[in-house]
């Protein structure tokens, strides 16, 4: 079942363009790896699924039904849309807890006990149920994008983004966020995954996309695109990072 349909995206920044016709269809349960070098627009790719930029053309359709069009939306499509940064975003003056709590509490106005309650299910989902009484300074990196990925998921969105989710981790952390998100993989999540671990792309996306000038240069699955890859600009860009474990 499709539940997120691109068609036509594009995007300019000071009349450049960054995304130039984006065409992409996600099914329920999917994985998606998305791949490119630095400029490539993968970033923003995501950001304009969330609305967090507004495209300047095509649409989004999310369960049949297209989204983006009225600003009175896009908290509901926020909602269903979760988000996980590279810079986490955590609010430097909230608990652990108080982080994964804020959306519950101001968009879905949830009681605060049962706040508190589902932000603990969540801590504890991720490893950081002993945590919850932390404020960010206290946290490594690892444990911050933990809490950020627990504030995601308390919002149950359909579709998950993880925008390079370890690029601001020191090497010896980035093996707890990726275990996070491969038992969300697990668990049969839909999420498109930006990020240069390609070898966890390989092992747990069913889908690979590589952008090149704001386009979906190559697609395929983790053997297609990661190991035979048909494309030139793909087999150029594999080669400067052999250092992935298949």
């Amino acid at each position: 079942m499709t539940i997120l349909k691109v068609s036509g995206l594009a995007k300019r920044f000071a009349g450049q363009e960054v995304l130039r016709g984006i065409d992409l269809d996600v099914t329920k349960g999917e994985r998606i790896a998305v791949l490119g070098a630095s400029g490539s627009g993968k970033s923003t790719l995501l950001r304009c699924l969330n609305f967090m930029e507004m495209p300047d053309a095509g649409t989004v359709t999310l369960d049949g039904r297209t989204i983006g069009r009225r600003e009175s939306e896009l908290t509901l499509v926020r909602q269903r849309i979760g988000m996980v940064f590279q810079q986490f975003n955590l609010f430097p003056h909230m608990t652990a807890l108080g982080n994964v709590m804020e959306g519950l509490r101001t968009v879905r106005r949830m009681p605060r006990d049962q706040a508190q309650a589902r932000a603990g299910k969540e801590l504890a989902r991720v490893g950081l149920a002993d945590k919850a009484a932390n404020y960010p300074a206290h946290l490594s990196g690892g444990q911050k994008q933990r809490v950020a990925i627990a504030r995601a998921l308390a919002m149950d969105p359909e579709l998950l983004l993880f925008d390079e989710p370890t690029s601001a981790l020191d090497p010896e952390l980035v093996g707890e966020v990726l275990g996070v998100i491969r038992s969300l993989a697990e668990e049969g999540r839909t999420m498109l995954l930006v990020t240069h671990e390609l070898g966890f792309a390989y092992h747990v996306a069913t889908r690979v996309i590589f952008l090149a000038d704001g386009t979906i240069h190559e697609q395929g699955t983790p053997d297609e695109v990661l190991k035979h890859p048909k494309k030139e600009r793909t087999q150029s860009f594999l080669a400067r990072h052999k250092e992935f474990s298949l």
